[in-house]
């Protein structure tokens, strides 16, 4: 048995497919087959439980899930302990993020972080709003970045950053001349929403008092998509200011604030509160402090918010 396997085991257990997995860890299908068949035949008994196309893991694969995941946590710290004797850090920090974050937050905060730590390797793992934390509980990410409030109970956050969500309109838009606009002056014309999330959740929220009235025509997962069907002219949108602001500027889009209240869209920092940071993820922490403890909407502090 070796880590490869147990990497290898996690992923299929992660997204439940050999084919998916095989993707992730850019090996054949026949080639993770043969691990898992050789890891069965080293623990001595069946793992999966195989159904056509469909699997799901046996009693005593979800007994070894649970040891497998430790083992390769336990793997990862001692990596990190080592390399802490080192007088500059190594080893690597994942963070899970949206798209909008992965494009609009995350490169600054990498170039800032790489200055500093040049020896730490960052990744991304892109996930929708809701995966995010499950990316960090489950020990696949060591940070998160997602929309606040965060109901799990186990994870440290830090609000760093607030910002406006608007509905977004081409020029020349019968709604562009306007500053603000309500539920009433948008319903009359076709919208594009966010398949799932806090935000439609938000938005439907907004829509309550004229929901039978509503015209979704298309539910989308991607803000960029978004807001370049907005451009084409295909309906209104929400969007947080800092995704169209180029746009803005320029004149192609007006980002019109809701009415009676505006909509404030808050971002944290997470991470879990039992896990030791390393001084690359402190490092990480202060860096993400720094760059919007003095940029948030409204000059807001980044700040902690205490869960539970």
């Amino acid at each position: 048995m070796d880590f490869d396997q147990l990497h290898t085991f996690l992923e299929i257990v992660r997204l439940k497919s050999f084919s998916k997995a095989a993707q992730t860890c850019y090996r054949t299908q026949p080639a993770i087959s043969a691990q898992i068949r050789q890891l069965e035949h080293e623990v001595k008994t069946e793992l999966f439980e195989r159904f056509g196309s469909r699997i799901s893991l046996t009693t005593a694969g979800k007994l070894f899930a649970e040891y497998a995941e430790k083992m390769l946590d336990m793997r990862r710290q001692a990596q990190n302990a080592l390399n802490e004797l080192e007088s500059s850090p190594r080893g690597e920090l994942v963070i899970a993020a949206n798209e909008s974050t992965c494009i609009y937050v995350l490169p600054k905060v990498f170039a800032q972080y790489k200055t500093a730590f040049p020896g730490v390797q960052l990744q991304v793992n892109r996930s929708y709003g809701s995966r995010v934390v499950d990316a960090v509980m489950e020990n696949v990410a060591d940070f998160g970045l997602t929309q606040l409030p965060v109901p799990e109970k186990r994870v440290q956050v830090v609000e760093i950053h607030r910002e406006e969500v608007r509905a977004v309109v081409p020029a020349g838009h019968p709604l562009a001349k306007l500053e603000s606009v309500t539920c009433e002056d948008v319903c009359p014309y076709p919208l594009m929403l966010p398949q799932t999330g806090m935000t439609r959740s938000r938005i439907n929220a907004w829509f309550e008092n004229v929901s039978e009235e509503v015209q979704v025509s298309m539910e989308l997962d991607s803000t960029e998509t978004m807001k370049h069907f907005v451009l084409a002219g295909l309906g209104i949108s929400f969007l947080s200011v800092s995704t169209c602001q180029e746009e803005v500027e320029k004149g192609s889009l007006k980002a019109l604030r809701l009415a009676p209240e505006p909509m404030i869209r808050k971002l944290g920092l997470i991470y879990r509160k039992d896990k030791a940071l390393s001084k690359a993820s402190i490092g990480f922490i202060e860096v993400v402090l720094a760059q919007f403890g003095s940029h948030g909407a409204g000059g807001n502090e980044a700040r902690l918010v205490v869960n539970g």
